[in-house]
This record gives structure tokens, C-alpha cells and sequence, in this order.
């Protein structure tokens, strides 16, 4: 588990929400659920991305990474998880595109759920951000 806090002024914050940016759909592998659709947005920072996979232009699950953090969410099991990620970790292969493995804490990261929230706060005129912001209800 990683037990590094990361404290994050509101300038700071309102940088990281404003530098994501939508990838082209074309470069994300979509899902094989016929009608869904995935999208992604990849931040102004390495390792900073948000994945979202939307069914009748409703959220069925995100993923959000920041600096070897994850937090994600499944509506088959809704509750925001957090967990580190692979990618500071040079012997793995967790530098290679689309190598990324998670690890759920055992106990959520409730620092980082809130700066995401945060994050997300920055986009909420966005219909995309402002539905992942009522999943943290």
C-alpha cells in the first residue's frame, strides 16, 4: 500500500482538471459490450489519465490514476476504491503503454477520493464529469 500523501493546493488543482484532454476514441481499445462506449482523457502530467465506460450514456465504471494512484468504480460493486499503481516501478514493465496493474489498498484512501472530487469539481459543466461527480454520494 502507499502510504505518500500527496497535498495538492486549489491552483494546483485547478491545473491538473483543466489540462485533461479527451484522447481520440479511435486509440482506445472499446468495450466488447455492444452500446458501450469508452472514453478517455489524458492529463497535462505523466501517469495522470481518467477512463470512463458509459451504457446508455450512463457511467458503469471509471478509472482515474495520478502519480501511482488509482481510484475506480464498478456499478456491479459501487464503491470508489483506491490503490497505487505499477507505473513508478522500472523492472515490470510498467513503463510500456498500456501496462498499467492495480493494487487496491485495503482500506480507501479517503485524502485521495476527495482530490479527485476535486479534480473533477474543476469540469463539473462537463455532463461526463458532473455524472462521475454524483457517484462520490
Amino acid at each position: 500500500m502507499n502510504k505518500k500523501k500527496h497535498i495538492f493546493n486549489k491552483n494546483e488543482i485547478a491545473s491538473l482538471g483543466a489540462s485533461l484532454r479527451a484522447i481520440e476514441p479511435k486509440l482506445l481499445k472499446q468495450s466488447q459490450i455492444q452500446g458501450n462506449l469508452r472514453i478517455w482523457f489524458q492529463g497535462g502530467e505523466p501517469y495522470f489519465d481518467v477512463f470512463f465506460e458509459l451504457s446508455n450514456n450512463e457511467i458503469t465504471w471509471f478509472q482515474f490514476t495520478l502519480r501511482g494512484k488509482s481510484l475506480s468504480w464498478h456499478n456491479k460493486s459501487p464503491i470508489l476504491q483506491t490503490g497505487i499503481t505499477n507505473e513508478f516501478n522500472l523492472d515490470d514493465g510498467g513503463c510500456y503503454a498500456a501496462s498499467k496493474i492495480l493494487e487496491n489498498d485495503d482500506i480507501s484512501d479517503l485524502e485521495f477520493i476527495n482530490l479527485v472530487k476535486s479534480i473533477f469539481q474543476v469540469r463539473a459543466e462537463e455532463e461526463i464529469f458532473a455524472k462521475a461527480l454524483s457517484l462520490f454520494n
